[in-house]
């Protein structure tokens, strides 16, 4: 028989049955909710002196939760981020198992009543134009892999693609029109699908890449297999030191594909898109979010001051008193 005390016996249902059949979330939202568990399960076993298999829902109590979430940011120097990401996995195993249990009801409002912690939004950073040319310069195109990487960095660059979206990509994905130009289909988080155009030069580089059967990635490592997130963040942060020697700008920033990301977001903004197309060209759900984008560049910023600049000419403004339309408009108020 079941025992529905059981921190394990919730656990696995909310991981295993939950999540997977009932919510149908993505693999990396699963590894996400998994890895929380990994890391709080331990410590509650450490602060009650037992086992984790050992422990039960009481065990779980609001207090215990706010010391882990203190011991993430302190003592693992998580972000403030990184501690509500963790906190809403909580949430949701708390909400799950109060909704399976009714003698669990009263411990499921406890939890959830564990507030979010606000903080300071960082800037996003992002690469200025001769800096993302540069890093894009920066593979030896001269060989097969120099070859596979700078399309990688070209493709990040023109799409905008989280990494995990484009060691998804397979060749199938790809679809080319009569210009020579392309777009691919991105299978983003939450099972959303969007479409992307692509530069002729971004086709051009990536068909080179294009070998044997359709629905085999598209980004090969030297073995043949499937690239990982882990190696496309490493291949990102070799060339950006690499380039960082020849761009000394670059050493004062941290890159990776994410960057790459919000550099792409930038540009855009720059080049006159406007936020609601940039938000569904990264895949976004919130226009929230996109706005980080119009905050952080400085460049947009003077854009807009400089079209509010009266110039410091001497026209004389009409006053809105000599203005015989206003004046009607008002006494019709």
């Amino acid at each position: 028989m079941a025992d529905h005390a059981s921190v394990g016996f919730w656990v696995r249902r909310f991981l295993s049955e939950h999540l997977v059949h009932e919510r149908g979330v993505s693999r990396n939202t699963q590894q996400s909710y998994r890895d929380t568990f990994c890391l709080f399960l331990p410590f509650v076993a450490a602060q009650r002196k037992t086992d984790v298999d050992k422990l039960v829902i009481d065990d779980l109590s609001p207090n215990i939760v706010l010391e882990f979430l203190s011991h993430l940011e302190q003592t693992r120097g998580c972000t403030v981020a990184t501690r509500n990401q963790r906190l809403a996995a909580l949430h949701a195993f708390a909400r799950y198992t109060g909704n399976s249990s009714p003698e669990h009801t009263e411990w499921c409002a406890e939890i959830r009543n564990v507030p979010f912690k606000r903080g300071w939004r960082t800037p996003v950073t992002y690469l200025e134009k001769k800096e993302i040319e540069a890093l894009l310069q920066a593979p030896d195109r001269r060989r097969e892999l120099g070859q596979r990487d700078y399309a990688l960095l070209l493709f990040l660059y023109n799409s905008g693609a989280r990494v995990s979206e484009a060691v998804r990509v397979v060749i199938e994905d790809l679809t080319w029109d009569s210009t020579g130009t392309g777009s691919v289909k991105i299978h983003g988080k939450g099972r959303k699908v969007r479409f992307c155009p692509l530069w002729k030069k971004t086709m051009d580089e990536l068909h080179c890449l294009i070998r044997g059967d359709p629905g085999r990635p598209l980004f090969l490592n030297r073995h043949g297999d499937a690239m990982t997130r882990f190696g496309v963040h490493g291949l990102v942060a070799r060339y950006a030191e690499v380039t960082a020697e020849k761009i000394p700008s670059l050493k004062a920033k941290r890159i990776s594909p994410h960057v790459v990301r919000h550099t792409t977001a930038t540009h855009l903004l720059r080049a006159g898109v406007d936020i609601n197309t940039i938000r569904v060209w990264l895949g976004y759900v919130s226009l929230d979010t996109t706005n980080i984008y119009a905050e952080t560049d400085l460049a947009t910023k003077a854009k807009a001051l400089a079209a509010c600049d009266p110039g410091g000419g001497n026209r004389r403004k009409k006053k809105w008193r000599d203005d015989p339309n206003l004046m009607e408009f008002l006494r019709k108020l």
